[in-house]
C-alpha cells in the first residue's frame, strides 16, 4: 500500500543534501576548504600559521557568506555571479535587429574613444495582429487580462466552489503559464478632461457645480498621491515544438529537455510556428471556460495593447496605459489628421 508523501508549499524550494545545505552551498564549502587545506599543504613549511590564518579566515568567511547569504531569496553567489555577468556585458545598446555597423571613416577617430555600442536582444521579437508575443526559438506567447472576484466576502461554501473551480484549471496546466499581479501609475488627466468638458452640458447648474468640484478633487487627488492599480494578467506561452514524454513528475524527461535545447538552434518552418499559434489559442480558450465558473473573464490582449504591456513592463515608471495605441517598429508616424505640427488647425 502506498504512503502519502507531504509536497512542501515552495515547490521551487532546492533540495536539502547535507546539515540543510543544498548541493551549490556544499560545493562551495568544499572547494574553498579544499584550496585552502592544500595552499595550507603546500605552503607550511614556509609560512607561519599565524600568518596563513590572516590570509586564509577572510577567504573562508566570504565563502561562507556567499553560500549561506541571500538578499530578497536569491543566494549572494548567484547574485554575486549575474553582477560580473551584467559588468562584462556591453554597457550601450542600440536597436539594431541587423547588427551594429561599423562607423564611418570621418568618426572613426572619435569613436575608438567612445563606448562601441551593441545590438539591443530581447527577449520579445515582435507581436501579431492576433496579439500573440513571437519569443523566436522559445515559442510563442500570449498575454490576457484576468478579471478579479472579492474572495473575502463569500460565504464558506461560495469559497470552497471557487477554490475548486481554480483547482480545476490549475490540473488542467501542461504548458508553462504565469499569473502576475503588477501594480501601475494611474493617469487621471484624460477622465479629469472629459468630466470637465461634459460639466458644461449637464441639465442642472448644481449637477455641473458637482462634476467641476469632483474633477478639482481627482486633480488635486492626483497632484498629492501616488495613485496605483492593479492589474492581473495571464501568460501563456506554447514552444514551437509539442513536448517530449513526460517524466515520473509530469515534466519533460531529461533527455526530451536536452533535445529541446538542441532544436534551439535549428531553424523552425512557419508551418510549425502557426500550430503553435494554433495550440496557444485552445489553450487561451480552456482557461477561459475553466475560470467562467469561478466568475473570472479572461480577455486577450490586441497587438497594440500586448505591446504597450511590453512597453511598460521595460518602463514600469511610465505613465503609459496598456490601451494605448503604440506604433510598429516599421510604421511610419505622422501628425493626426487635420492638424499640423505647432498643433493648430490646418
Amino acid at each position: 500500500m502506498t504512503q502519502p508523501v507531504r509536497i512542501p508549499a515552495d515547490v521551487d524550494r532546492e533540495d536539502r543534501v547535507l546539515a540543510n545545505l543544498t548541493a551549490r552551498q556544499l560545493a562551495i564549502l568544499a572547494v574553498t576548504g579544499l584550496v585552502l587545506y592544500g595552499g595550507w599543504t603546500l605552503t607550511r613549511a614556509a609560512v607561519p600559521l599565524a600568518l596563513f590564518l590572516v590570509v586564509a579566515i577572510p577567504i573562508g568567511v566570504g565563502a561562507a557568506v556567499l553560500a549561506l547569504g541571500q538578499r530578497d531569496g536569491v543566494s549572494l553567489d548567484r547574485l554575486l555571479l549575474a553582477a560580473v555577468r551584467q559588468r562584462l556585458q556591453p554597457r550601450r545598446r542600440v536597436a539594431a535587429p541587423e547588427g551594429v555597423r561599423a562607423a564611418p571613416s570621418w568618426l572613426a577617430g572619435q569613436a575608438e574613444t567612445e563606448v562601441s555600442p551593441a545590438a539591443l536582444r530581447l527577449p520579445a521579437e515582435g507581436v501579431t495582429e492576433a496579439g500573440v508575443i513571437d519569443l523566436g526559438t522559445d515559442g510563442v506567447a500570449v498575454v490576457a487580462v484576468a478579471s478579479t472576484v472579492n474572495f473575502a466576502l463569500r460565504t464558506p461554501g461560495e469559497q470552497e466552489a471557487l477554490v475548486a473551480g481554480f483547482g480545476r484549471y490549475l490540473h488542467s496546466i501542461s504548458a508553462p503559464v504565469q499569473v502576475l499581479i503588477r501594480a501601475e501609475r494611474l493617469d487621471l488627466s484624460r477622465q479629469i478632461g472629459e468630466l470637465r468638458e461634459a460639466a458644461a452640458g449637464l441639465a442642472h447648474p448644481r449637477l455641473e457645480a458637482a462634476a467641476r468640484e469632483h474633477a478639482a478633487y481627482l486633480d488635486q487627488l492626483s497632484r498629492t498621491t501616488d495613485l496605483l492599480r492593479r492589474q492581473v494578467l495571464l501568460v501563456l506561452r506554447e514552444p514551437l515544438r509539442a513536448p517530449g514524454p513526460a517524466d515520473g513528475l509530469g515534466g519533460p524527461a531529461p533527455l526530451a529537455r536536452l533535445r529541446a535545447r538542441r532544436a534551439r538552434a535549428v531553424e523552425v518552418s512557419d508551418s510549425a510556428r502557426r500550430s503553435a499559434e494554433t495550440r496557444l489559442v485552445r489553450r487561451l480558450a480552456e482557461a477561459s471556460e475553466l475560470l467562467a465558473p469561478a466568475g473570472i473573464t479572461v480577455t486577450p490582449l490586441e497587438a497594440g495593447q500586448a505591446t504597450a504591456v511590453l512597453a511598460t513592463a521595460c518602463n514600469p515608471d511610465s505613465l503609459l496605459a496598456p490601451s494605448a495605441d503604440l506604433a510598429g517598429a516599421d510604421e511610419v508616424i505622422t501628425t493626426a489628421p487635420g492638424r499640423d505640427w505647432e498643433g493648430g488647425e490646418l
